[in-house]
C-alpha cells in the first residue's frame, strides 16, 4: 500500500507530471506517424481503395480499437497535464520574461506551448467531430472490391468519400493547415523536451536528439497538411 501510495505521490509531483506528458506525448508522436502512413493512402490514384482496406481494418481490428481508446486518455492526459504546467511554469515567473527579453532566452514555442497545445486540441476536437464520429456512427455509402487471387467481391465502408466531401470546404483545409502549423511548433519543442526530461540531455546526445525533434515535427506536419491540400484543389 505505501508503495502505491509513493508511486501516486510521485506521478502527481510536478516531476511526475512532466514526466507524464513526455511519455504520453512520444506515444502520440509515434501514433502520428503511424496515422500519416494511413492517411497518405488517400493521395494514392485508386478511387480510395487502399485508404478503405486501411481503415476498415483500423475499425476493426480488436488491438487497434484497444489502442485508440488508450490513445484517446492519452491525448487528454497530455493536454490536460500541460496546460496545467504551462500556467504554473507562467505564474511561477510574472514579469521574468518582460525583464529578460524572452525571446532572447528561449524560443516562441516554448513559451507558447498552452496556446500551441489549445489550438491541437480544439483541432482534435473538429476532427473527431467530422471523420472519427462519422466513420464509426455515421451514414456511410459502401463499395465493392473484388480480390486480386481469389476474385471474390467484398463489400466496405466508402471512408475515402467521407473525406473528399470534408475536404471541399475550404474552411476545414485551411484551419487543418493552420492547425498541422501549431503542431508543428508543439513538436518541435515538445520532443526535445520529452527527451530532456527522461535525462537525455547530455552534450553529445541533445544535438542528435534537437535534429530529430525537427525533422520529425516539421516533416510530418508538412505530410499532414499537404493531404487536404491537394485533395482540395483535385475537387476544384
Amino acid at each position: 500500500m505505501q508503495a502505491d501510495i509513493s508511486l501516486g505521490k510521485r506521478l502527481t509531483s510536478s516531476i511526475g507530471k512532466k514526466i507524464v506528458v513526455a511519455l504520453t506525448g512520444l506515444f502520440l508522436t509515434l501514433f502520428l506517424v503511424v496515422h500519416l502512413m494511413g492517411n497518405l493512402q488517400l493521395l494514392k490514384n485508386d478511387g480510395g481503395e487502399a485508404f478503405n482496406h486501411y481503415s476498415e481494418f483500423m475499425g476493426h481490428n480488436p488491438l487497434i480499437q484497444t489502442i485508440s481508446k488508450v490513445n484517446f486518455a492519452f491525448i487528454l492526459g497530455h493536454a490536460i497535464w500541460g496546460i496545467f504546467l504551462a500556467f504554473k511554469n507562467r505564474a511561477a515567473r510574472p514579469t521574468r520574461y518582460a525583464v529578460n527579453k524572452p525571446g532572447a532566452n528561449s524560443r516562441w514555442a516554448s513559451r507558447n506551448m498552452a496556446l500551441l497545445g489549445t489550438i491541437v486540441f480544439v483541432f482534435i476536437a473538429i476532427h473527431l467531430v467530422n471523420f472519427y464520429f462519422t466513420f464509426h456512427y455515421g451514414d456511410i455509402p459502401t463499395v465493392d472490391y473484388r480480390d486480386a487471387h481469389s476474385g471474390e467481391l467484398f463489400r466496405v465502408k466508402d471512408y475515402a468519400s467521407v473525406v473528399q466531401i470534408g475536404f471541399q470546404q475550404l474552411w476545414i483545409v485551411a484551419f487543418y493547415v493552420v492547425a498541422m502549423f501549431a503542431l508543428a511548433f508543439h513538436l518541435s519543442h515538445g520532443i526535445q523536451s520529452a527527451f530532456q526530461t527522461l535525462g537525455a540531455n547530455n552534450k553529445e546526445v541533445s544535438p542528435t536528439l534537437k535534429t530529430i525533434g525537427y525533422v520529425l515535427a516539421y516533416g510530418l506536419c508538412a505530410l499532414f497538411a499537404i493531404i487536404p491540400v491537394i485533395m482540395y484543389i483535385q475537387n476544384s
